[in-house]
């Protein structure tokens, strides 16, 4: 069965996100861990944790995807960017070990001029002081804004090399981060996921994001588009959802809409996994 689920707001707590999640047909969801653009998170409710993981057994809701804050740069220039960036993933990885199966997703940041061999190893440093090794955590494919680290599956797999214990890492491939990133995803599918595999290895990718582009293939902008309205189009993300090699993973739609407009693009896809 197709799972697959959208990003949902955590303000109301864990179970709020899972009554919303079965309310649009969603079996998982995605959502930050704290503010996006802040700093510090909420305190956690064990008593909410508690009655959300009964509801999610009950409505058969698995694997989660907690996203880091984007103001989470874990190869900044300055160090104490970087401590933030580790305390904050140390915080958030602890919090986590009260849901099963959910995992830990983090855009591995911008090196802001000091080049992508320094990027790789302050990224990799912090992964290693890392001990909580529970929650499995997962780097996230991006587009290659600027200096942004992870443009390139080379990029992602030399990071996860430099890290002594990786057997709790993995990737999050976002679909349209890789298309503006260059990867043909549209005429070029199987070959993009040979290339993941021969680079990465297909045993890391743990998770995808859906979202189309509104950007041509390789502009390195990432600007998210509807299911089906962007450059990517429907044809690519039915390919996607029914492909062996993908199917069994946990989908995530990130495309600016509101709740209704997930449920049309969850059941779209749904529809689409099924032909």
């Amino acid at each position: 069965m197709l799972r697959i689920g959208c990003h949902l707001s955590s303000s109301k707590g864990y179970l709020a996100m899972g009554k919303e999640a079965v309310k649009i047909g969603a079996n998982t969801f995605q959502f930050f861990t704290r503010n996006p653009r802040g700093g510090k998170a909420k305190e956690l409710n064990l008593s909410d944790v508690e009655a959300y993981l009964e509801f999610a057994e009950e409505h058969g809701i698995g694997q989660i995807l907690a996203h880091a804050p984007y103001t989470l740069n874990a190869c900044a220039k300055d160090a104490g960017l970087r401590q933030f960036a580790y305390d904050t993933m140390c915080d958030d990885l602890n919090r986590l070990k009260y849901i099963p199966e959910a995992m830990y997703n983090f855009h591995p940041g911008s090196h802001v001029g000091q080049g992508t061999e320094a990027g790789i190893s302050f990224i990799a440093d912090i992964l290693n002081r890392i001990h909580e090794q529970r929650t499995t955590i997962l780097l996230e494919t991006m587009a290659g804004k600027g200096t942004e680290m992870g443009r390139s599956f080379e990029e992602l797999a030399m990071i996860i090399d430099r890290v002594e214990d990786s057997s709790h890492l993995g990737v999050c491939l976002d679909t349209c981060h890789v298309f503006d990133g260059g990867y043909d995803i549209v005429h070029k599918l199987d070959k993009t996921l040979e290339e993941f595999d021969q680079v990465i290895g297909l045993n890391r990718l743990k998770a995808v994001h859906l979202n189309d582009s509104k950007n041509e293939l390789g502009s390195h902008k990432d600007r998210h588009e509807k299911i089906g309205e962007g450059r990517i189009g429907i044809e690519t993300f039915a390919a996607i959802v029914k492909h062996p090699k993908l199917k069994e993973l946990p989908f995530y739609l990130e495309t600016p809409n509101d709740l209704e407009g997930y449920q049309r693009e969850i059941a779209l896809l749904r529809e689409k996994a099924q032909c």
